[in-house]
Parts: C-alpha cells; sequence; structure tokens
C-alpha cells in the first residue's frame, strides 16, 4: 500500500448530494476547454473549470473508474481534491458514457442557449413596452 500522503482525498459534488468520496485517489483526468489533464498527488494546487465529459479517477481499492460529468469547477487544495458539477452519472462502459455526455450535457446546455434566448426577446419586449409607455 502505498503512503497515504502520496493519495488525493476526492469528493465530486452534486447541487444537492455528494456523487463520490474516495480517500485513495492515485490520479484524475479531467476535461477543460484547453483540453484533458492529469492531476497527481504532488501536483501545485490549483482550481479549473470543467466542461462536460469524462471525469477519469483510479483508486488503490477499486482501479480506474470513470463517470460522465457535466460542467463545473475542479479545485485542488494539498491532499483535497473537489470536484463540483450540476451533474453526474456513473457506470462501466466509457462508450455509454460518452453518448450519455452528448444526450444529457450538452443538449441541455443547448436548452440553456435556446431559454436565453427566448428570455433576452422577452425582456427586450417589455423594456420596449414600458419605453413607450413612458411616452405617452
Amino acid at each position: 500500500m502505498e503512503n497515504e500522503s502520496s493519495l488525493m482525498h476526492l469528493e465530486v459534488l452534486l447541487p444537492f448530494r455528494v456523487f463520490a468520496d474516495h480517500t485513495d485517489v492515485k490520479r484524475i483526468v479531467a476535461e477543460t476547454q484547453e483540453g484533458a489533464f492529469g492531476l497527481l498527488p504532488a501536483r501545485l494546487d490549483c482550481v479549473a473549470a470543467l466542461v462536460p465529459g469524462i471525469l477519469t479517477y483510479e483508486t488503490e481499492s477499486e482501479g480506474e473508474t470513470h463517470i460522465a460529468i457535466d460542467e463545473g469547477i475542479l479545485v485542488k487544495a494539498g491532499q483535497k481534491v473537489f470536484v463540483s458539477v450540476r451533474n453526474a452519472i456513473g457506470g462501466t462502459d466509457l462508450g455509454q458514457l460518452h453518448q450519455a455526455v452528448e444526450q444529457e450535457f450538452l443538449n441541455l446546455n443547448e436548452q440553456e442557449r435556446n431559454m436565453r434566448v427566448v428570455l433576452a426577446k422577452l425582456e427586450s419586449g417589455l423594456v420596449r413596452q414600458l419605453l413607450a409607455y413612458r411616452h405617452e
């Protein structure tokens, strides 16, 4: 067994619960806008904005694990790594996880963009009506 100081404590946090909590993590691979990057226990502290994709981590007890995650943030402080995301899906089949990212998270982002466009149109319409009412 490796020295405990050479292992990380990973917590994957969702808005209303802890999705994963492991204290024996050897390495983590996450995806950002600039591409994938890896974390080892000796890496300096950092913060990264995550994009929808696959988060991979390796533990002493379970080996390599993959989870599909939505956009969020990763914070490494000492041996602790916190990943806070809006949604996560666990599974064993990497192909199914990639498909889940495409269907669940990327489509949701498209729906959010459409919703924002509709809200912007409603807001601009309301402002026009208020300006017209003010000029009367």
